[in-house]
C-alpha cells in the first residue's frame, strides 16, 4: 500500500519528481566520476576488482534507493501521531485496527483546506460522520467535510487546523455584497464565503429556535434583495414590530391575513403575466428575457418571518381554515412555478412540520438552512440530525445548510444598510421600469 501511494504521489505531486530526478542527478554523476572519486583505475591494488564490487553495489543501492525514496513518499507526515490519537479515542474496527493515514495534501479547490487521506480499514463513513466530534478533538482540527474516496476503503477528511475556527460575530460590511446577479450571501464558513443564487436555487427555508439568529439572517437577504433591486413583500404576524420603520420605506409589510390573501393572489397573476411574456419570447428564464428584450422585469421575493403564524389552522373556525387554504394554495403555485420567472419565496419559521408547511411547498425549498436546533426541527429542515449535532446549543448565528456547510450568518445594523436612499423603487402596475 505505501509503494502505491508513493507512485501515486510521485506522477501527481511535482516536489516528488524533483526530489527523485535530484536522487538519479547525485546518482548518475556518481556514475561517471566513479573512477577517480573512489580510486577504482587499472592501476590501483585490486583496482578492476574493486570496480566490479562497486559497480555491483552501486547498482543494488541504486535500485534500493528509489524503492526507500517511493516508500518514504508514500509515508504522510504526521502519520504514527495521527494513528496513535485515533486509537486513543477508540477509533478501531473489530479487529483493533485502526484508519492508516495513506496521503496529506491541499485541497485543489480551496489552499486553506487540507485533506487527509486514510485507509479506513473497514470502518464506514457512517462511523466517521458519528464520531466526527471525537476525531476533531483527537486530531485538533475542524472537519470541514468527510467523504469516500474513489472506493469505500478510502476516506477522505477535509479539514482547517482548530485555530482557524468560526469566530462568535461576524459584522457585515458594504463590500461584501455580489456583485454576481442575485447571488446572496448568507454569511462565512471555514472553507470561505458561504452564498446562495436566487437564479438557480430560487427559494429558501430557515428553520431554527428561539434565539438562534434565524430572524437576522432573514434581514440580511432581504437587505440584499432590495439593494440588488428587487421588489420586497414582507409577511409579519408580530403586528410588524420586528421591521422597523426604516424597512417600510423600501418594501411593503403585510400584517393581516386577508391582505397577505390579496397580496399572493396578486403575485400570482403577475406569474401568470411573465409566463405569457416569456413563451411569447421564446425566452427560458427571467434573466434571457430581459437580456434579449431589453426589458427590465425585477425579481419579486416574498419573505415570511414566523410562516406558522399563517399557515397554522389549530383552533380556527370554517372560515378562517377556508382562507389559510388559499393562501397555502398561492404559495404553493409560487413554490412550484416561481423560479424561471423571477418571484421567490423567503419563509422563516421554528414548526415547518407537515402540519403547518405542506409537502408541496416544503419540497420545492431547496436551499434549506437550519440554526441551533432539537433533533425534532432539524430532521423537519434538513432531513438529518446534524444542526442538532453540529451547532453548540448556545450558539447565535451558527447555521448549517442543506449541503452540510456550518457557516456564521453576519451581523448587521438595518438602519446604516438601507438608510441611505437611492434603494427605494416605485412599485408600478407592471412591476417593470
Amino acid at each position: 500500500m505505501r509503494l502505491k501511494c508513493g507512485f501515486t504521489a510521485l506522477l501527481t505531486q511535482k516536489n516528488k519528481q524533483l526530489a527523485l530526478a535530484a536522487y538519479v542527478a547525485v546518482a548518475v554523476i556518481l556514475w561517471v566520476l566513479r573512477v577517480p572519486l573512489f580510486g577504482l583505475g587499472a592501476d590501483q591494488p585490486f583496482g578492476e576488482m574493486k570496480r566490479i564490487g562497486f559497480e555491483n553495489l552501486f547498482c543494488v543501492g541504486f535500485i534500493a534507493g528509489i524503492a526507500g525514496l517511493i516508500l518514504l513518499f508514500g509515508m504522510p507526515y504526521g502519520g504514527k501521531c495521527i494513528h496513535d490519537n485515533l486509537q486513543r479515542i477508540g477509533f478501531i474496527n473489530s479487529a483493533g485496527e485502526t484508519p492508516l493515514l495513506t496521503a496529506r495534501y491541499m485541497d485543489n479547490t480551496n489552499p486553506h483546506i487540507e485533506v487527509l487521506e486514510f485507509e479506513a480499514n473497514g470502518i464506514p463513513l457512517t462511523e466517521w460522520e458519528n464520531k466526527r466530534e471525537k476525531i476533531e478533538a483527537a486530531l485538533n482540527i475542524h472537519a470541514v467535510k468527510i467523504r469516500e474516496g474513489e472506493s469505500k476503503r478510502r476516506i477522505l477528511l477535509h479539514c482547517v487546523p482548530a485555530g482557524n475556527g468560526l469566530p462568535k460575530v461576524l459584522h457585515w460590511e458594504e463590500r461584501f455584497l455580489s456583485k454576481d446577479s442575485f447571488v446572496l450571501v448568507l454569511g462565512e464558513s471555514l472553507t470561505g464565503r458561504v452564498t446562495v443564487n436566487l437564479a438557480q436555487i430560487p427559494h429558501i427555508l430557515l428553520g431554527g429556535s428561539t434565539g438562534s439568529g434565524k430572524s437576522v439572517l432573514l434581514k440580511l437577504l432581504l437587505m440584499q434583495c432590495i439593494q440588488k433591486g428587487a421588489v420586497v413583500f414582507i409577511a409579519d404576524f408580530k403586528g410588524g414590530v420586528d421591521f422597523p420603520d426604516v424597512w417600510h420605506s423600501q418594501c411593503e409589510i403585510i400584517t393581516g391575513e386577508k391582505e397577505l390573501l390579496n397580496l399572493l393572489a396578486s403575485l400570482e397573476d403577475e406569474l401568470e403575466h411573465r409566463k405569457h411574456r416569456l413563451k411569447d419570447a421564446g425566452c427560458p428564464n427571467l434573466d434571457t428575457y430581459n437580456s434579449r428584450t431589453g426589458a427590465a422585469l425585477r425579481r419579486m421575493v416574498f419573505a415570511c418571518d414566523e410562516v406558522a403564524e399563517v399557515l397554522d389552522k389549530t383552533g380556527l373556525d370554517k372560515q378562517g381554515k377556508e382562507l389559510v387554504a388559499q393562501i397555502e394554495s398561492k404559495l404553493s403555485v409560487i413554490a412550484r412555478q416561481g423560479r424561471a420567472f423571477g418571484i421567490h419565496l423567503i419563509l422563516a419559521t421554528q414548526r415547518p412540520d407537515a402540519n403547518i408547511l405542506a409537502g408541496q411547498i416544503r419540497n420545492n425549498l431547496d436551499c434549506r438552512v437550519c440554526g441551533r436546533a432539537d433533533n425534532v426541527l432539524s430532521q423537519i429542515i434538513l432531513d438529518s440530525t446534524d444542526a442538532a449535532e453540529r451547532i453548540p446549543k448556545d450558539a447565535q448565528g451558527r447555521f448549517l445548510l442543506h449541503d452540510g456547510t456550518v457557516f456564521q450568518g453576519y451581523l448587521f445594523d438595518e438602519y446604516t444598510a438601507l438608510d441611505k436612499g437611492g434603494w427605494a423603487y416605485e412599485y408600478t402596475a407592471n412591476h417593470e421600469h
